[in-house]
């Protein structure tokens, strides 16, 4: 019953702060009006800029955001015990992450859509925009790099999940010409997207996978210089480059409106498969983990200030400030749905985030299972049995996050488990197993149930890369205006430059061969996404104050988004320094941190004039598009 009380607490949680804190935000200090003229519509040219219903704008909005940061995060930070964890996704949900994308959202719809870099230049002073622009460069090369491995691992280890994710493509394409071009409308072709896509994952499952590795041979992993997630990754980079650079309409919008439909599925059966659990004791939150783990090894990180650059998207992402002012501000149709988007959105991934911590606790103490490849293709899914006897409770949550131990192997002795044994495919993996065996409580077969599981993980991670290489694409054209450098304006140029950047991290050989260098950064993601964060949060109050607006309300979120990843990244310093140098951790460390630093010093040297002295925009030689405005 204990997994039951804290899940609909967390929710209750969320939707009083939407009514409550969420509206006071909307009303009282920003102000939102209906009838104000928004980018959409100013500077419509129906590629990047389109006014689109709230519903589809929400719908790519909330699957741009919450991509596999809200699962990995979590599903690492139990190991501190999943009461710290929990508390720092609600409550930074409420009033640090959700701030944050809603004031970003705001304050990008009123200055014409401009990204946060671009209005730091106004709100601060021109050399702030340069170092914005180059601290989200280097933040996206991070994002594109992990989140292209993340897709490419799924792909690679879920082969069922293949065949569901890519067919969303033509449907996506279908319904953007259905609806932009025909002027249909949107309810029935969302629906039979949803049946043929869920009709996938079931054929995925069951009798056709694309598994590379069976078919052409490819090693899943290995010293190869092919192996499948190499394969997948460059696959995945070509179709972000193609994505990238087309209307929003034709693909990226019903793209992501198809999958918001997926994900709330998704997570409809996780919460209902979480209550018929809890309900029935099946699923124990207080037997299966520890609230707070009090024998954490020697070589973990500590809680302080880890917790909170671990988890990161699940309660606040500085990611997300890209996202509300490079994309959905663009295409927001009126004021006052900013609340329903940014607030929302960042609300629901805090729920999302809340069903990952109880799945890596409770659903994987349901009981553990090994996945066998079977000889003729597909997979099996077999109990992990010890003396004979299932694994479950606190020993299956154990197997995920045991402290370190000396074994022998081969005749030596090897330590296994602890901090530095995790590895990005075994949080995925336990995310996906302790959520499909909520969903099999419900009567749903388990090889099922984890094909759907692996389907949400790997969508949500897919929408969030093709919205990051767009967002590359304007941070690097931006730059370029800013360096002269007309090469780059040109967008096609721009993307190339984006997709070459992450592909060649996401590709640099690591310990496990070709295809798994990009977890070599994985340590700075958290640290540098939450230091953009910060740094957002200081150009909102920029906002603020020059509109004599109350600014104690993102202030407060800024000094702690600010203080705790710099702590955390000056401590993974340290540790990269010795015993053998990590140059490429310390390279991108010490520009992003230097960047950082003068960004706020230049701040700080514009505060003293700053107060009630607003920038106005320069008044556009003509409105763009022209003729009359009608809402898509």
């Amino acid at each position: 019953m204990s997994t039951l009380v804290v899940a609909l607490l967390s929710f209750f949680g969320f939707i009083a702060a939407y009514h409550t804190y969420g509206k006071w935000l909307a009303r009282r200090v920003f102000g939102l009006d209906k009838n104000a003229l928004v980018p959409s519509r100013e500077l419509r040219d129906d590629v990047d800029y389109i006014p689109t219903k709230k519903q589809v704008i929400f719908g790519h909005h909330f699957t741009s955001i919450a991509g596999t940061g809200p699962i990995v995060g979590p599903a690492i930070a139990v190991f501190w015990g999943w009461l710290p964890a929990l508390l720092w996704v609600v409550f930074g949900s409420i009033f640090i992450g959700a701030v944050h994308d809603f004031g970003a959202l705001v304050v990008s719809l009123r200055n014409r859509g401009q990204t946060l870099g671009e209005v730091a230049g106004r709100m601060i002073n021109k050399r702030a925009k340069i170092l914005f622009l180059l601290i989200l460069f280097f933040a996206l090369t991070i994002v594109l790099a992990i989140f292209g491995l993340v897709i490419a691992i799924i792909f690679a280890n879920y082969p069922e999940t293949v065949l569901s994710v890519w067919i969303e493509i033509p449907l996506a394409v279908a319904i953007g010409f259905w609806v932009y071009k025909k002027g249909g409308g949107l309810l029935f072709p969302s629906l039979a997207a949803l049946a043929i896509m869920y009709g996938c994952i079931y054929i995925g499952a069951y009798h056709f996978q694309i598994d590379i590795s069976v078919w052409f041979g490819i090693p899943l992993v290995g010293k190869t210089l092919l192996n499948a997630v190499v394969v997948w990754s460059m696959v995945l980079f070509v179709y972000c480059f193609i994505a990238s650079v087309l209307p929003v309409w034709t693909l990226l919008q019903p793209r992501d409106y198809i999958n918001s439909h997926e994900l709330i599925l998704a997570l409809g059966l996780l919460v209902l498969g979480l209550v018929v659990a809890g309900v029935t004791g099946k699923a124990d939150l207080a037997t299966s983990a520890p609230a707070i783990n009090q024998e954490a090894p020697a070589d973990a990180p500590p809680i302080w200030p880890f917790l909170f650059i671990t988890i990161a998207c699940g309660a606040c992402s500085g990611f997300h400030c890209l996202v509300s002012s490079g994309t959905s501000s663009k295409q927001v149709a009126s004021e006052v749905d900013a609340q329903y988007v940014a607030y929302g959105a960042m609300l629901l991934e805090g729920a999302l985030a809340v069903i990952v911590i109880i799945a890596c606790c409770a659903g994987v103490g349901m009981g553990k299972f090994s996945r066998d490849k079977l000889d003729g293709g597909g997979y099996a899914y077999q109990p992990k049995t010890v003396d004979g006897k299932q694994l479950t409770g606190r020993a299956a949550w154990l197997s995920l996050y045991a402290n370190p131990m000396t074994v022998m192997k081969d005749g030596k002795e090897v330590t296994v488990g602890g901090w530095n044994s995790f590895k990005l495919t075994d949080q995925i993996g336990g995310f996906i197993e302790g959520g499909a065996n909520f969903i099999s409580v419900l009567g749903i077969p388990l090889k099922l149930s984890i094909g759907i599981v692996a389907v949400l993980v790997a969508s949500f991670a897919a929408t969030t890369l093709d919205t990051a290489t767009r967002l590359q694409r304007y941070v690097i054209q931006e730059l370029a205006i800013q360096f002269n450098f007309k090469p780059l304006e040109n967008k096609y140029a721009a993307t190339g430059l984006a997709i070459l950047l992450g592909g060649a991290v996401a590709l640099t050989p690591g310990a496990l061969g070709p295809g798994s260098g990009g977890l070599i950064l994985w340590p700075l993601f958290g640290a540098t996404n939450q230091l953009l964060a910060g740094l957002a949060f200081l150009v909102i109050c920029f906002y603020l104050i020059r509109r004599n607006l109350p600014v104690w309300f993102a202030a407060i979120p800024m000094f702690i988004m600010l203080i705790m990843p710099a702590w955390a990244m000056l401590y993974n310093m340290k540790s990269w320094m010795s015993p053998k140098p990590n140059f490429l951790l310390l390279a991108f460390g010490l520009v992003i941190m230097s960047l950082q630093v003068w960004i706020v010093v230049e701040g700080l040297l514009t505060l003293k004039t700053a107060r009630g002295n607003y920038p106005e925009l320069e008044p556009l030689p003509a409105l763009a598009g022209g003729g009359t405005v009608e809402e898509g």
